[in-house]
């Protein structure tokens, strides 16, 4: 297997880290995700070798010189949209907050990091190949924009049961499970602005 970017997260709660890995996976399915429950456990895990660290406030205070050295690299996990309960110098990320809302603000903050697809390595070929019909690709834009499936049948004058198959097959060919995953591959392959959803 080729090496792959690693992520880290660090957050002593189990749940929300695991719930953050399945989210990251899902944006960024060329890195691999580890998570650990605390700052002992990411430095027996040679720490450098990870590209960013997502990390619950109480770690990053706990060990501030380590994080404030590597603060391009660092997102500060928040529980709080105030600005002022943030740290500064960081990248901050509010994470209690609507699924749909969290996925944004993680392709914001991806896109800002790696607008281009700088530093990130090539994606696997067969993630680069064309996988859905055209018009599977304007349902799924529909999709993502929050149209339910009448409206997208007016939209593009076909029938709501033509809709609804094509919803299944998008969803079977992608091997999704969730709006909010459709949503992270229609934004990362260039197929939704971000500002439309």
């Amino acid at each position: 297997m080729t090496n792959r970017p690693k992520v880290a997260i660090l957050d002593p709660n189990t749940l929300s880290a695991l719930g953050l890995k399945s989210i990251l996976q899902n944006i960024m399915p060329i890195m691999t995700v580890d998570t650990f429950g605390s700052f002992s456990e990411l430095a027996a895990a040679d720490a450098d070798n990870y590209f960013h660290y997502f990390v619950a406030m109480s770690i990053v205070l706990e060990n501030k010189p380590f994080f404030l050295e590597r603060r391009r690299k660092t997102i500060v996990l928040t529980l709080s949209l105030d600005t002022m309960s943030q740290l500064s110098n960081f990248h901050c990320l509010c994470v209690n907050v609507p699924e749909q809302q969290l996925v944004r603000s993680l392709l914001t903050l991806q896109q800002h990091a790696h607008g281009r697809g700088e530093h990130l390595p090539p994606m696997p070929e067969m993630l680069q190949r064309k996988v859905l019909s055209d018009r599977e690709i304007e349902v799924m834009s529909l999709i993502v924009q929050g149209y339910i499936n009448k409206e997208i049948a007016d939209r593009l004058n076909i029938g709501l049961a033509t809709v609804i198959t094509h919803r299944k097959n998008i969803m079977d060919k992608l091997g999704l499970k969730s709006v909010s995953a459709l949503t992270i591959y229609a934004v990362m392959h260039g197929y939704v602005d971000i500002n439309k959803i």
